[in-house]
């Protein structure tokens, strides 16, 4: 008689192994191993639909996405221009940062027939929030469930728009292990996306992130989905950023800009990151995320050291401070290797461009002489290491941008094609230096 074949799991990361192990080789977590049942192991039935037929490229005809509006225009950006029916969109953040706040607000400003899955709070709680976000859907239904066929029969009653909260606390009776475990989520995942493609329905879940910064549950998660979204920001701040990194219906790129108020949450696509004040060590730089430009303020300290120099960044790559910096010895004999170097971006922005590059030797030279820049100046370019200063991308929306807030000058590696302000061009780095 043949032996039964066991398989066991690992419940944070879904390797899956012939036998029990204490230590999961792939993640490293410890007691993580569970077999999984008989059905959990069994393959999908085969489905009774006729045989699919191979069709030539030229004959496929494109698909037309529908979009519909979220009430909320920095939202919308994020998504590529709105919400698209029959569309799975996963929301990942860490604990307190405002992901129940956000879809609250997306459903309250929404003039859809909402239904709002809480597996997490009470609707008592939930209801305080809506208070304090003045919210006037009368669409907006609260359901407290967790058990997923529940959840599927009331959604089949008739919804235009679905927020699961969240998908960590939504378990099947098909499958014996707990609420939150790989099996569970890879399957109510599964489910949620096949009800959201049949009905015609958008789907939005929410899902906690590890300590790691991704999203918990089997990396498969990630892969069913038509879209993920990052809600980010810093507890001790107001500021928050929600970000795309992937996208069926539209582009990565873009962000959305939101704020913590005493109402709850709200957009933020005025606020500026800067300020006016001349102060010595800041200079001010346009970086753009996706289409949007953001006039942001670049900080830098140079202090003495007195032992071996330290570089700390906060919101700009290390690698590229250390890289500015020994340039800066170079081509100028400046002795930073006796100097502390501290640089920082305002605001909590993070910078994934190189366009800031020139506002950085700007502030970091003003911090070195003691003086001040004139923050009627802009400083835009990348900075090479042979010292010279090249284009970048979008120069024109760029001092666009810069031109609205109320700037004049701007430093740049070339001339523009439109000259909406007084531009001085600076293709190396020691004419930055004499502009100075």
């Amino acid at each position: 008689m043949a032996k039964k074949k066991q398989i066991y799991e690992c419940q944070s990361c879904g390797y899956q192994s012939g036998k029990w192990m204490g230590k999961c080789p792939n993640c490293g977590e410890w007691d993580s191993f569970v077999e999984l049942s008989k059905f959990e192991k069994s393959p999908t039935a085969p489905s009774t639909h006729t045989t699919s037929k191979v069709i030539a490229i030229d004959d496929i005809k494109e698909d037309e996405i529908e979009r519909f509006c979220s009430g909320d225009e920095e939202f919308d950006r994020v998504l590529g221009g709105g919400i698209v029916p029959g569309s799975l969109v996963l929301i990942g953040g860490s604990p307190g940062v405002g992901k129940s706040t956000l879809m609250l607000k997306i459903a309250s400003n929404s003039n859809q027939k909402v239904l709002y899955v809480a597996g997490e709070e009470s609707p008592g709680q939930i209801k305080l929030r809506a208070n304090r976000l003045n919210s006037h859907n009368k669409n907006l239904f609260l359901y407290p469930e967790i058990i997923l066929e529940n959840i599927i029969t009331e959604i089949k009653n008739g919804y235009d728009l679905i927020i699961i909260d969240s998908i960590q606390t939504i378990y099947s009776n098909a499958i014996t292990s707990a609420p939150g475990s790989v099996s569970q989520v890879r399957e109510t995942t599964f489910e949620l996306m096949r009800l959201a493609k049949e009905l015609k329905i958008p789907i939005f879940i929410i899902g906690h992130i590890t300590k790691e910064g991704s999203i918990a549950g089997p990396r498969i998660l990630e892969h069913m989905v038509d879209t993920v979204l990052y809600f980010e920001g810093d507890s001790s701040r107001e500021l928050r950023i929600l970000r795309g990194f992937k996208n069926r219906f539209g582009s990565t790129s873009e962000i959305g800009i939101f704020e913590m108020t005493k109402n709850g949450i709200e957009s933020a696509k005025n606020r500026t990151f800067f300020s006016k004040k001349p102060q010595i060590g800041s200079a001010i730089s346009v970086v753009m995320e996706g289409t949007r430009p953001l006039v942001i303020e670049v900080q830098a300290l140079v202090a003495e050291s007195y032992g071996n120099p330290k570089r700390s960044t906060t919101g700009y790559e290390l690698n590229r401070l250390n890289m500015i910096l020994a340039l800066l010895e170079k081509k100028l004999n400046l002795p930073f290797n006796q100097y502390d170097v501290f640089v920082n971006i305002t605001g909590g922005i993070k910078i994934t461009e190189p366009s800031a590059d020139l506002a950085i030797i700007a502030a970091i030279i003003s911090s070195f002489r003691d003086r001040k820049i004139s923050k009627e100046s802009v400083f835009i370019g990348e900075v090479s290491l042979v010292g010279d200063i090249r284009d970048v991308t979008s120069l024109d929306t760029r001092l666009k941008e810069a031109k609205s807030l109320g700037f004049t000058k701007a430093i740049v590696p070339s001339k523009p094609i439109e000259e909406t302000i007084k531009t001085y061009i600076a293709n190396e780095v020691e004419k930055v230096i004499e502009w100075m």
